[in-house]
C-alpha cells in the first residue's frame, strides 16, 4: 500500500498496528459475502445522507471525464448510502504511542512467526515462482502479507466505494480519496472484481497486503492467469504477487538483504548515522562496526540507523529497505517486514536490549520539542510532530552543542533540556 505523505499520520495507526479495521464482519470465501451495511444499520443523519446524495450527482461529470463510464458508476453507486461507520473510524484513530521495541513484540511475536511459516509451506509452489518471477524474496513478500492482514485473517469489511464516496464527500482528506475513488470505479470498469466484493478499510487498503486502488491500478497482476488481478478472494495469489511486483519496480536488488543488525563499538559518536548517510562497507568496518553475530559487515553501500539513538539496536540498511519504505514509509513498519522475513528464513530475534525504560513522546510533545528547535535556529522541517530526516538533523545538532552523543533520538531527555534552555 504506498501511503502518501498527507496519510504519514494514518499510516502510524492503521499500518504500524497491523490491523485492519475493527471485528470483521465480512466472510471473504465463496462468492457471497456477508456485509453489514453500515450505512443502513446505524441510522445515519438524513442530511448527511441527502448530502452524499448530491455530491454523487455532482462528482459523475468528473469521474465520467476520467475515462469512468456511466455504466460503471450508475452501478457502482447503485447501493451507496451514507456511512457513518467510516467516519466514526476515521475520526477514532488513536494517537500511536507504542515504542518500536513494543511495537515489535507484536509485529514479530511468535506466534506470526510460525503462522508465517506456515504459509510459506502451505503456498511453497506459487511463492517460489513469485520469486523466480519478480526477484523478490518470498520471505518478504509473507512478510508484508503478515504485516497488512495477518495472513489474510483481516482484508476489511467495509464496502469499498461507500467508504471511498463517505469519505470523499465528508473526510478530511477529501481530495485524496477522490482520487481513489475513481480509482477504484476504474477497476470495477476493467472487470477484476465487483462492487459486492470490492471490501477493504475505512481508510481504501484492499485485499491480502491492503493496496490502494491507485496502487493497484499501477502494480497488480494476473499472476493465476484466470484474466483478473483478484487480490480479495482467499486465493492470496495474486495479491502476493502483485506485492512482489510493487516491491520489484520500487527498486528492490535481488540477493541483497534489506539490512542487518549491527553492533557499535564503544565510545561510538553516531554522527554518521541517518538513512541519506551511506558509506562503503569498509568504512563501517574501519570505524569497528560489526554485524550482531560478530561476523565482518559486508561491502556494499549502506547507512546507519538508530531507531532508539545509541541506546538500542543499530541497523545498516540497504537499498531494499528503501524498496519496502515505498509501501510504507514508517522506518518502524520497514524494520519490522525486514525482521519478520529474517525470522522466516530460520534467523534469530535482535541480539541488543531496547531501553525499556524509555516512552515514545507523544503528538503534542513532538510539535513541541520541533517548535523549541526551531526557536533555537535548527531547521526541523515544520512542527507537525512528524519526526523526519530535517528533525533527526536538527536533534543532531542541538545534541552537539551539549555535548551529547549525537545519535538524533528525540527522546524525554533531550525535550527536557529543551525546556531548560
Amino acid at each position: 500500500m504506498r501511503l502518501s505523505k498527507t496519510l504519514l499520520t494514518l499510516a502510524l495507526t492503521t499500518a504500524l498496528s497491523a490491523c485492519v479495521g475493527g471485528g470483521s464482519a465480512v466472510s471473504q470465501s465463496g462468492s457471497s459475502p456477508t456485509v453489514i451495511k453500515y450505512g443502513r444499520d446505524q441510522n445515519p443523519d438524513p442530511a448527511k445522507v441527502t448530502g452524499l446524495e448530491q455530491w454523487i450527482a455532482a462528482f459523475r461529470p468528473r469521474a465520467l471525464a476520467s475515462g469512468v463510464s456511466a455504466g460503471t458508476y450508475d452501478a457502482a453507486f447503485r447501493e451507496v448510502v451514507y456511512n457513518p461507520e467510516v467516519i466514526r473510524r476515521s475520526n477514532n484513530q488513536a494517537e500511536f504511542t507504542k515504542s518500536l521495541w513494543e511495537y515489535l513484540e507484536t509485529a514479530v511475536s511468535d506466534k506470526r512467526v510460525a503462522n508465517g511459516r506456515a504459509m510459506l509451506a502451505r503456498h511453497a509452489s506459487v511463492l517460489n515462482q513469485i520469486e523466480a518471477t519478480y526477484g523478490v524474496d518470498k520471505e518478504v513478500v509473507v512478510a508484508v502479507w503478515g504485516m497488512e492482514s495477518s495472513y489474510g485473517e483481516k482484508r476489511g469489511d467495509l464496502p469499498l466505494i461507500e467508504a471511498l464516496a463517505t469519505l470523499s464527500y465528508d473526510g478530511r482528506r477529501a481530495e485524496f480519496f477522490q482520487g481513489q475513488l475513481i480509482a477504484a470505479l476504474k477497476i470495477l470498469q476493467a472487470g477484476d472484481t465487483d462492487a459486492r466484493h470490492m471490501l477493504g478499510s475505512w481508510a481504501g487498503a484492499m485485499g491480502h497486503t491492503q493496496f490502494i486502488p491507485t496502487s493497484y491500478l499501477a502494480f497488480a497482476v494476473d499472476f493465476t492467469g484466470d484474466g483478473k488481478r483478484d487480490i480479495w478472494s482467499d486465493d492470496p495469489t495474486d495479491a502476493l504477487a502483485s506485492t512482489a511486483a510493487y516491491l520489484a519496480k520500487s527498486g528492490w536488488q535481488r540477493g541483497q538483504p534489506w539490512g542487518m543488525e549491527v553492533t557499535l563499538p564503544p565510545g561510538f559518536g553516531a554522527a554518521v548515522s541517518g538513512k541519506s548517510a551511506k558509506r562503503a562497507g569498509a568504512d563501517w568496518r574501519a570505524m569497528g562496526i560489526t554485524r550482531a553475530d560478530g561476523r565482518p559487515v559486508p561491502d556494499g553501500q549502506a547507512a546507519l540507523l538508530l531507531p532508539a539513538g545509541v541506546k538500542g539496536a543499530a541497523f545498516l540498511i540497504y537499498r531494499n529497505f528503501h524498496a519496502i519504505e515505498r509501501y510504507n514509509q514508517a522506518d518502524a513498519y520497514v524494520i519490522a517486514v525486514g525482521h519478520l522475513s529474517d525470522r522466516l528464513k530460520g534467523g534469530p530475534g535482535l541480539k541488543t536490549p531496547w531501553p525499556a525504560g524509555d516512552t515514545t513522546l507523544r503528538m503534542a510533545e513532538r510539535m513541541e520539542l520541533q517548535e523549541r528547535l526551531t526557536a533555537m535556529g535548527f531547521d526541523t522541517g515544520g512542527t507537525d510532530g512528524n519526526v523526519g530526516q530535517k528533525t533527526i538533523a536538527a536533534v543532531k545538532a542541538f545534541q552537539t552543542t551539549r555535548g551529547l552523543v549525537p545519535d538524533g533520538y528525540p527522546d524525554r531527555d533531550v525535550l527536557e533540556l529543551l525546556r531548560r534552555r
